[in-house]
């Protein structure tokens, strides 16, 4: 029972990795934004700022590994 596996083209293999970047893009925002309105209503917001700034830079990371590797 062998299974034929296609290997996929380099676009394609980039649309792929920005759709999961981009969700990365769009959490670690959401998290920042949520930190700023929470600490501008007066609420402890410190732990949505560093969760948001820790996606952003695992996010930066990763972006900068991949295009390291497609070099």
């Amino acid at each position: 029972m062998t299974k034929n596996l296609r290997r996929l083209s380099s676009s394609e293999e980039f649309e792929i990795m920005r759709a999961v970047l981009d969700k990365f893009l769009w959490l670690g925002v959401f998290f920042v934004g949520l930190g700023l309105w929470k600490l501008l209503d007066g609420q402890d917001a410190l732990w949505s700022l560093i969760v948001g700034a820790v996606v952003l830079v695992l996010f930066a990371w990763i972006i900068v590994r991949e295009f390291e590797r497609l070099r």
